[in-house]
């Protein structure tokens, strides 16, 4: 074990169980599955993505670019980050070889979201934050403090001293007077992973993971918050960054500030035999604390002259300091053994079981940048920093590159920073890679991408870092650049020899940590990611036996099946006994938009291709809308209620689309136009009755309401009731048959039905479903928008031209019918086909092609005609048929052209699109 006393921050009188790949081992509550790994001497976790090399763990938190691991119990998540995966009981956990497998069962934890405003949102809660959050509830403004780690604090180990005492005794100050002013929020574990425009951040909260099976199931796991802010603070620190050598990817090799982190946070010495190699001062502290917790440390200074302040203190405790000297290779398998170095020319070898990398630090700066924030390279850190301010967003401490920590105290608190010891500073070394060989040297380690790869970008003639970066695929891995960026930037530099800051740096884009496509969805997931909508009637249906279909959200009953029936005998069945007898049909789920105004006239007239003012009340009228390019967007019937009202109907699919089309035209483009427009769908159940005895069914369901032809024509409706209840019927046919719509409140529906029913029993009266539907409107030629359109076809290419008024000035598309386009003959027209050997049903979707004169095809590519847009077998007809969209189709009917099935091509036959009654008898009975 490689615990050691008196250091940590984890409660070492609990023991916890977990298994990594299939070895259990024990841990501490606090752990991270990557502390408890190497407090067991476990370096290596899976191998490369690419090459199958050995992979360690790189780092102590979201900026390592190796430990990835699948976790399988309590939770089935794939390539997580061990040194971010608190330690919980039972966690079962295993190394990836480069990347993970989606999980083969069910998430069944919850997710939610939360909105959140405030005066001020800071970002961090190292010394930085946490007294700019501090300043800001003194002020008496709401403020939300957000930070990624379990406890507050940041990078402070403990050993720094602020206002005479220790560091975290300062911390815990802080803390207790944020938990105790009224309008803050202080969230740990909470990662904000993405900022936008207007002050919005989205941040994740990770609620239950550090519980395990203990967290109550009541709460959720995780949490999106929605927080938006007059002011964002942006204090989220600085990632250190490697040096680039040959074999810097064996595990063994971690960041020195991670070896620190480990020691400090989880008692976890990472390393008996430590090299550590510095461009900077930063490492000496980990040098020094690492020997002070029982390691024989080694530092190599790539300046040709150590501070004298560190190098002092490091022969205090007999700690070996070389200065100009560089890491120039490394050896060792699964773990590292030893490194090459090179002094003032000379070369070494050193035995070693842990190398410390530092070649400076870069300031998280990444969600100053998601909002557009320039960053411009600072030459005396080596790093890029924020440059010109945004407004309402302020970056202060290491993000904006300051690393002492007395500065950061004072970015944070301005003048009333609290006193803390300055340690004296010695300019870093830009190193961005020492020499050896290039296809050796990892700039990504994650990618396996080398230097070798940016030398071969380069050559094929990119100048670009984003363009290197895709070519090379640095910086696209889960930890998006965060140690590879700017070292590919420094390189590709350095090879095209020009300064870093005309190379810039790749673009920072949400999110800055991966976020699971759970915890983004929510609560909106299975059944309520794509909310189910039924109708009144549902268990009636289910009841049934009924065969269900998505339309638009809803559940709609396909067809019902009598026993050992398949759809097509169904549908067959319920074609016949309709066009027969007598059918009925739950229509609920058509779109119904009540417009009621004294210009919801005028409204419709705008909207619709023919007219509705001149609509009488009581009076029904089919209608077609277009978009502005003259395309069919809609259609549906138009009952006028009363002179400034009506009721517009829908397709089910297009029922939410409608809605919010006239709402656009009616709040941005015609305000002045006095009309309120209200959904009605769920509150009205419609049930057509459909077929010649449809009037008999009616009239003994409705005695009292006279249903001849002269007094309920068609395209009428009237007001009725039964048992004190208001009924609404309306005589409009989508089969081409006689038929009624009754429409009832929804809480009658299910009463209604079996009336209905009951009436219907001496006619053998047979519900069916959409699929006899489709059939039914389809044999008399009457097109299904969405269906047997594709946003290309106008009223005119459907057949519906006698839809289109010429007598209205303007109305929605008007314009777009004299376009060249959409006058030319050759247009897609809907007309019918018929398979020539009157069995075949040509599938939905397929070409049609025709015939060269000489009887051949035309060589590929096939010229395409059209395509088939419905296809069915006819009661009726006793016969397939189908619709299509073809070329010139009007002018061609009569001719022969051929379908490719299965193959073979099928011969057709065009024709008109009414095959069943052409002239209407059957419309009133």
């Amino acid at each position: 074990m490689s615990r050691i006393k008196g250091y940590g921050r984890i409660d070492r009188t609990r023991t916890v169980a977990f298994t990594f790949d299939g070895v259990t081992y024990t841990g501490h509550p606090g752990d991270t599955l990557a502390s408890a790994l190497l407090a067991h001497g476990v370096h290596a976790v899976g191998t490369s993505v690419k090459f199958g090399r050995p992979r360690g763990i790189g780092a102590a938190w979201v900026e390592d670019p190796t430990g990835l691991v699948q976790i399988e119990e309590p939770f089935p998540e794939p390539m997580l980050l061990a040194a971010t995966v608190e330690l919980t009981d039972g966690l079962v956990a295993r190394g990836l070889a480069g990347q993970g497998r989606l999980a083969e069962v069910a998430d069944t934890a919850r997710y939610d979201r939360k909105h959140t405003h405030c005066d001020t949102l800071v970002v961090g809660a190292g010394p930085a934050g946490l007294l700019a959050a501090r300043s800001a509830a003194r002020r008496g403004e709401r403020v939300v403090l957000v930070d990624d780690r379990a406890d507050a604090g940041g990078s402070l180990t403990g050993t720094e001293v602020i206002d005479g005492r220790p560091s975290r005794e300062f911390v815990a100050e802080v803390v207790a007077e944020l938990a105790a002013a009224p309008e803050v929020l202080h969230l740990q574990r909470t990662t904000a992973f993405g900022q936008y425009d207007d002050g919005f951040v989205l941040a994740l909260e990770r609620r239950t993971d550090h519980l395990g099976t203990a967290a109550p199931r009541n709460l959720s796991r995780q949490r999106v918050h929605r927080i938006r802010a007059r002011h964002v603070v942006v204090a989220t620190g600085a990632h250190e960054r490697p040096v680039v050598f040959a074999d810097n990817d064996r595990p063994g090799i971690m960041l020195a500030s991670a070896a620190r982190d480990y020691l400090h946070r989880y008692g976890v010495l990472a390393g008996r035999e430590v090299v550590v190699f510095t461009t900077n001062d930063s490492a000496y502290a980990a040098a020094l604390d690492l020997e002070h917790a029982g390691a024989r440390v080694t530092v190599l200074d790539a300046r040709p002259d150590a501070p004298e302040h560190w190098a002092a203190l490091c022969r205090e405790r007999s700690i070996a300091v070389r200065p100009g000297s560089a890491v120039v290779g490394t050896t060792g398998e699964v773990r590292i053994t030893g490194v090459d170095t090179v002094t003032a020319g000379k070369a070494e070898s050193l035995p070693c079981d842990l190398l410390l990398t530092s070649g400076g630090w870069n300031p998280a700066a990444h969600l100053f940048s998601h909002v557009r924030g320039a960053l411009r390279y600072d030459p005396a850190l080596g790093a890029f920093r924020p440059a010109e301010p945004v407004p309402g967003v302020s970056v202060i401490g290491a993000a904006n590159g300051t690393f002492d920590l007395a500065g950061c105290l004072r970015d944070g608190a301005g003048d009333d920073a609290p006193a803390t010891l300055a340690e004296p500073e010695t300019a870093p070394l830009v190193l961005w890679r020492t020499e050896g060989d290039p296809a050796r040297q990892f700039v990504d380690i994650q990618r396996d991408a080398t230097v070798a790869d940016i030398e071969r970008a380069v050559g094929a003639g990119l100048r670009s870092v984003e363009h290197i970066k895709r070519y090379t695929t640095i910086g696209t891995a889960h930890d998006q650049g965060k140690t590879s960026g700017v070292i590919a930037s420094g390189i590709v530099a350095e090879l095209l020899g020009k300064p870093v800051e005309d190379t810039g740096t790749t673009t920072f884009r949400p999110p800055y940590t991966p976020v699971a496509f759970a915890a983004l969805a929510g609560r909106e997931r299975g059944k309520l990611f794509d909310p189910e909508r039924i109708t009144s009637l549902h268990s009636w249906h289910v009841a049934a036996g009924a065969v269900f279909e998505d339309v638009g959200q809803w559940k709609r009953a396909r067809f019902y099946p009598a026993p050992h029936e398949n759809m097509d005998a169904a549908v067959l069945r319920e074609c016949a006994a309709v066009r027969g007898g007598v059918g009925i049909l739950d229509g609920s789920t058509l779109g119904k938009i009540d417009v009621q105004g004294p210009d919801a006239a005028e409204l419709l007239d705008r909207l619709y291709t023919n007219m509705m003012s001149t609509l009488k009340v009581g009076r029904v009228r089919y209608g077609v809308m277009c978009g502005n390019d003259g395309m069919v967007f809609d259609d549906g019937t138009v009952l006028r209620l009363a002179e400034d009202r009506f009721l517009v109907v829908t397709t089910t699919g297009g029922a939410a689309r409608v809605l919010d089309w006239m709402e656009e035209w009616l709040q941005t483009e015609w305000p002045d136009l006095r009309v309120h427009l209200t959904s009605v769908t769920e509150q009205w159940s419609v049930f057509p009755v459909v077929g010649p005895r449809s009037r008999d069914v009616i009239a003994a369901a409705f005695p009292h309401l006279d249903v001849s032809n002269e007094a309920f024509p068609f395209m009428s409706w009237q007001d009725t009731e039964v048992d004190g209840v208001p009924v609404r019927i309306a005589r409009i046919s989508f089969s081409g048959e006689l038929a009624f719509e009754v429409n009832v409140n929804s809480w009658y529906a299910r009463a209604m039905w079996l009336r209905l029913l009951s009436a219907g029993a001496g006619w053998n009266i047979t519900p069916y479903g959409t699929e006899t539907m489709h059939v039914l409107r389809a044999e008399k030629g009457y097109p299904i928008v969405g269906q047997d359109t594709d946003g290309t076809v106008s009223p005119h290419d459907l057949g519906l031209g006698w839809a289109v008024s010429k007598k209205k000035r303007d109305f929605v598309g008007k314009r777009s019918f004299t376009r060249p386009e959409n006058t030319n003959p050759e247009r897609k027209q809907l007309v019918s086909l018929l398979p020539a050997d009157a069995r075949t049903r040509l599938p939905e979707g397929s070409q049609v092609v025709e015939f060269r004169p000489d009887g051949t095809l035309p060589p590929p590519p096939v010229p395409m005609l059209g395509h088939v847009t419905s296809s069915y077998h006819s009661a009726e007809l006793g016969r397939p048929f189908a619709l299509a969209l073809v070329k010139g189709g009007q002018s061609r009917i009569g001719d022969t052209v051929h379908v490719p099935v299965d193959g073979a091509l099928v011969p057709a036959e065009i024709g008109g699109i009414v095959l069943v009654d052409p002239e209407g008898a059957r419309r009133d009975g």
